[in-house]
Formats: C-alpha cells, structure tokens, sequence
C-alpha cells in the first residue's frame, strides 16, 4: 500500500502558481488605487467648484481668500449682505483631499477668478503622476 500525500515538487509547484498570481494580481490593483485617487481628488474639485458658483450666484462674488472654503459652511464675517447667504450653506461637509490634506482655495488663480487644488499623494508642490498637484482650472 502506497502512502498518500502531495510530495514536496507538487507543494512548491503550488506555491510557485500562487506566488505569480498574487504578483500579477498586485501589479493590477495597486496603479489602479493611485488613479482612484486622483479621480476622487477630481470628483471632490468639481463638488467644491459648484458650491463655490451657487454661493457667487446668491452672493455676486466668491469668498475672499482670508475667508476660504469654510464660507461655504457658514456665512462669513466679511460677507456685504448676510440675508444673501442660503440657509444651510452650499456644501454639507468640507472633504478633505484623498490623502488626507484639505484642499486648498487660492483667489485668483491661476486662469481664473478661482483655484481649488490638491498637493497629490506627497504632499509637496509639483510632481509627477500621483504626486502631481492636481488643479481645478485643469480639469
């Protein structure tokens, strides 16, 4: 009677195939984290742009750049006509950018009367793929 059982050959064999599909499978998955990313840092860009339009729309200007994002939250202090200001704001909730940074709102900007930008993945001014500064008046 023989004994029965997977020899050593057949386990590394097994292991071998696994080892080549979990590389494979890494390969595919972690660029497309990066790009979701970035895709979600623009997504979160265009949100912030139209509440920044709604709030010129009612206020016939954007937010000063001492007041910020945050005037899209709550009516700010500088604000020339507080009864303009819709109830509620014009965005729920500030999001923060994907890798954890808030977003940062420069008046003027670069091409126009506003940029809303990202820093990327580093954190740092400039860079390349997902440490490139992501721009609103680039999209």
């Amino acid at each position: 009677m023989g004994e029965e059982g997977f020899t050593l050959v057949e386990l590394m064999v097994v292991i071998v195939i696994i080892g080549l599909l979990a590389t494979i499978v890494a390969i595919n998955v972690i660029p497309a984290t990066d790009t979701a990313r970035v895709e979600k840092a623009k997504a979160d860009i265009s949100t912030i742009e139209q509440a920044l339009e709604q709030y010129r729309l009612d206020n016939l200007t954007y937010p000063s750049g001492s007041d910020g994002l945050q005037a899209l939250l709550n009516p700010p202090a500088s604000l020339a006509q507080p009864q303009r200001y819709r109830r509620g704001g014009y965005i729920k909730k500030l999001p923060d950018d994907p890798w954890g940074r808030a977003y940062i709102y420069t008046v003027p900007g670069r091409k126009g009367a506003f940029d809303i930008s990202s820093l990327g993945a580093d954190g740092q001014p400039g860079g390349e793929s997902e440490n490139a500064d992501i721009y609103s008046s680039e999209m």
